[in-house]
């Protein structure tokens, strides 16, 4: 059984900030390294960051300085901060274990939440 929750998005003016948390179900969380990703419309999903089960990050060069992920292992939970936010940031954001979690032999991935950038 598998089950990631994404949450906190919503309509945001460029420059503002959000916070998302991903309530990931599951007993090995604190050993698991967990990323954020994103996708617009048009566009692939691509990587955002990563946190690992020693909370080492990393980042995608285009939210570097900006992004800031998390994890609170006692709740399952992942967040990305997301200040300075810009336009192209725009997209449907989802969280995931690394190597992605499985499900009936394809990627899982939650419903994902939408983060929307604009004046």
């Amino acid at each position: 059984q598998v089950q990631l929750v994404e949450s906190g998005g919503g309509l945001v003016q460029p420059g503002g900030s959000l916070r998302l948390s991903c309530a990931a179900s599951g007993t090995m969380f604190s050993a698991k390294t967990m990323a954020w990703y994103r996708q617009a419309p048009g566009k692939q999903r691509e990587l955002v960051a990563l946190i690992t089960s020693v909370r080492s990050a990393n980042y995608a060069d285009s939210v570097k300085g900006r992004f800031t992920i998390s994890r609170d292992n006692n709740e399952n939970t992942v967040y990305l901060q997301m200040n300075s936010l810009k336009p192209e940031d725009t997209a449907a954001y989802y969280c995931n274990a690394v190597p992605r979690l499985q499900m009936g032999g394809m990627d899982y991935w939650g419903k994902g939440t939408l983060v929307t950038v604009s004046s």
